[in-house]
Order: C-alpha cells, then sequence, then structure tokens
C-alpha cells in the first residue's frame, strides 16, 4: 500500500460538514457537524443500569480499599451519564493506586465528554506517562487534539494506538475521520471498511464510510452503508440524514424523502432534514416507503 500523506496545517474540519457543505448547492451544513464517536468502555463491558450500579456499589462496599472496584463503577456511572459520581469514584481509585493507568485514562473520557479538554489531556498524558503501551489512551488523546484542531499530533496518537492494537476499532474509525477532512477519502474508506470489520454492530463507521462514498461520487455503495447505518441504529439522525441525502443524489426521491421524514420524527428541527425535505418535495403527513 502506498505511504499515507501527511495532513497539512490545516484547522479540523468535522467530517460531516466538510462533505454535505459541497454535497448539494445550497444545503444547509451546519448541524451536521458532529460526526457520532464510537461508544466503547474500557473496564465495563455492562451498561449504567440502576441494578448493575447498585451490584457495583455492593462490590466498592465490602472491598474499599480495592481501586478497581471503584473505576468498574465509575465506568458504569459515566456510560449512564452520572458524571460527577463517575469523577468521584476515579478519583478514589486513583488515590487508592496513583498508578492506576486506566483510572486516568477513564477520568480523562469524562473530562473530554463535559468539555473539559485541557482536564482531559492532562489524564490521558499521566495514563500514557504510567503505560506507554495502553492504547485506550493514546485513542482519547488523539481525540482531545482532534477536537482542538490538531490535526497531526492526533493522527501520531492513533498511529500509536493502530501500532499497539491493530485490533482496536475506535483507533481506525478516528483516523478516518482525520482523513477524512482533508479530502483523502481513500484513506479513510479502507479506516472505516477496517473499523467496520472490527466492530460490525457500529453505526458510526458505516455512516463515515457512506460520506466518504458520496464524497467521491459512489452512490450505490454509499446508499448501502447509510442502509446498514439506520437499521443498526434507527434514532441516529445523523444515519437518516446521510441516507436522506444519498438517496437525494441517487434521484430516488421516495427514499429520500422517507429518510428525511425519519429524521425530523426524531428532532423536527434539524436543519439539514428540513432542507432536504424541502428539496425532494417531502409532505408531512404522507407516509413514505423507505425501504424496498
Amino acid at each position: 500500500m502506498a505511504q499515507r500523506p501527511a495532513f497539512a496545517a490545516t484547522g479540523w474540519r468535522l467530517a460531516a460538514a466538510l462533505l454535505l457543505a459541497g454535497a448539494l448547492a445550497g444545503c444547509a451544513a451546519s448541524s451536521l457537524t458532529n460526526m457520532p464517536a464510537m461508544v466503547t468502555t474500557d473496564d465495563a463491558a455492562a451498561a449504567g443500569s440502576p441494578a448493575n450500579i447498585a451490584s457495583l456499589t455492593d462490590v466498592v462496599t465490602q472491598n474499599p480499599n480495592d481501586p478497581q472496584g471503584y473505576n468498574m463503577r465509575g465506568s458504569v456511572l459515566g456510560e449512564a451519564g452520572r458524571y460527577d459520581e463517575a469523577l468521584a469514584d476515579f478519583n478514589k481509585a486513583i488515590s487508592l493506586d496513583p498508578n492506576y493507568a486506566q483510572a486516568f485514562a477513564n477520568r480523562g473520557l469524562v473530562h473530554r465528554q463535559t468539555g473539559k479538554l485541557q482536564e482531559a489531556l492532562a489524564d490521558y498524558n499521566k495514563a500514557i506517562a504510567i503505560d506507554a503501551t495502553y492504547a485506550v489512551a493514546y485513542v482519547g488523546r488523539g481525540m482531545v487534539y482532534r477536537q482542538q484542531g490538531q490535526s497531526l499530533p492526533a493522527l501520531r496518537d492513533f498511529n500509536k494506538a493502530i501500532e499497539i492494537r491493530p485490533d482496536n476499532a475506535q483507533a481506525y474509525y478516528n483516523r478516518g475521520l482525520l482523513y477524512q477532512a482533508q479530502g483523502q477519502h481513500q484513506y479513510a474508506i479502507d479506516d472505516f471498511t477496517t473499523a467496520i470489520g472490527l466492530s460490525q454492530h457500529n453505526a458510526s463507521p458505516f455512516i463515515a464510510r457512506g460520506l466518504s462514498y458520496l464524497a467521491v461520487n459512489d452512490l450505490k455503495s454509499a446508499s448501502s452503508d447509510l442502509d446498514d447505518a439506520v437499521l443498526l441504529d434507527p434514532q441516529s439522525i445523523e444515519a437518516w440524514t446521510s441516507r436522506g441525502l444519498a438517496y437525494e443524489r441517487m434521484k430516488d426521491k421516495e427514499k429520500a424523502a422517507g429518510s428525511y421524514a425519519r429524521a425530523l420524527n426524531i428532532r423536527r428541527d434539524y436543519d439539514p432534514a428540513v432542507q432536504g425535505f424541502a428539496r425532494v418535495g417531502g409532505q408531512f403527513g404522507r407516509s413514505y416507503q423507505t425501504f424496498n
């Protein structure tokens, strides 16, 4: 394979905004400025349900000096959006074990999700200093750099994560977003394809690959990916809106209108879907056939 190109030192442009802005004249892209993140957990695989949290609380109560218990519960609390409680657990885990790389990385994730990027960066740096082979921390730090518009450091971190863990789907997905934002769509498609192979039940790389296929005018592949995306995540407004754009480009107004309508059912004022629905002559109250 040819060597991948270095990035120009330009500001980070989020992938969906880049693609939708150029896809159709008059297509407003301002609301489609965030590609969905691939959701992964580090130590906690269970969903953040009250029952799971209660069970982990019992573990913590029975083992109050075990940092792993606090880290596990913090991961589940963070997954449930209970960030203050999650931070308290990660702080406790770190106080019990100042060299607990996973707890630093998990605390960094909470900081990143709550917009505290400098705090997140410090935690990821600490996790990497403790364990220079911890791929999760490189992916997390790369995502912070990406949010800060620092494409080159982000690329280095995603490359490092892939070097350490070639099975890390999130690293390929995020590196693909970097290539996509620079217009390097074949490299982006390659990375999204790898991410899909490693995590076939996640809609995010299907959406992203579909948008890159749209950018290179491979409409059949784009529509196929976006069909898969909406089946995997029927509540994804990005998936339905992007699918609408794909079928609009294919001149299939029935599926395009139906896709935009599904996006509007999720959020009625979502501007890219509002404009797309109007462009294809969509009518509120009418039923559309979204699949054959």
